[in-house]
């Protein structure tokens, strides 16, 4: 990795609990990772896959250690220079979709500019831009009701990326998804990072899912088993 990393994890601990309860999911972690990149983090549960994601994420802080994002420590970020960072920089895609079930698809991707304060017609043309990306031109108007799990995960991702983020966290993004359709999103989230340079963090329990990544690192009891290199990345 170059010293010009995106970003950098140096030794990452994060311990929940106290005293006799105290449980250590991170151990320590070392970890850098470059603009541009698609990295899958894999690991059975209570590895400490879903922790790491949620610190990357500005969701959670660590217990100690330092992180770095373009060069600024994030762990000395109050928490509302973290939720700047998140609405600025990161788009996130979960496995449940968690769009907001009475609205409109386009209203749906609208959110986050809503969030920043844009003015009405710069939000409808984004989000617009951003459902063509997915390739949902034609479906603005539809809820989720009457979108397939495909479309509502397009739908999703359109969200996370209409903000232009640097980097996109995806969480298990095909979970509920069938085989078909998984390898439809992936295919998505390779071409946004491929095309468009949006540097991808994705957390996965499946392998076929994985094998679209660059770069596959895999989590045991709260350290990094293994970090390869995934060249022939689908």
């Amino acid at each position: 990795m170059s010293d010009t990393a995106l970003i950098r994890l140096s030794g990452i601990t994060k311990i929940y609990g106290r005293g006799q309860a105290a449980f250590q999911a991170l151990k320590g972690i070392d970890l850098a990772i470059d603009a541009g990149d698609f990295v899958a983090i894999m690991g059975p549960s209570g590895s400490g896959k879903s922790t790491v994601m949620n610190i990357l994420g500005c969701l959670d802080t660590p217990t100690s250690g330092a992180y770095e994002f373009e060069g600024v420590h994030v762990e000395q970020l109050t928490r509302n220079q973290r939720a700047l960072l998140r609405r600025n920089y990161l788009g996130f895609v979960f496995q449940g979709f968690n769009l907001l079930s009475r609205t409109t698809a386009l209203e749906n991707v609208e959110l986050p500019l809503i969030y920043r304060g844009a003015a009405a017609a710069a939000r409808h043309a984004a989000a617009r831009a951003a459902l063509a990306q997915v390739g949902l031109e034609g479906w603005e108007h539809h809820t989720p009701a009457e979108l397939s799990g495909g479309q509502q995960q397009r739908v999703a991702i359109a969200r996370a990326i209409v903000t232009q983020p640097t980097v996109l966290l995806a969480d298990e993004p095909t979970g509920n998804l069938d085989t078909h359709t998984s390898q439809e999103i992936m295919s998505l989230i390779g071409s946004l990072n491929r095309d468009h340079g949006i540097t991808v963090l994705m957390v996965t329990h499946e392998p076929d899912m994985a094998e679209y990544a660059k770069r596959i690192i895999h989590f045991i009891d709260g350290s990094v088993d293994s970090d390869r290199r995934h060249e022939d990345a689908a």
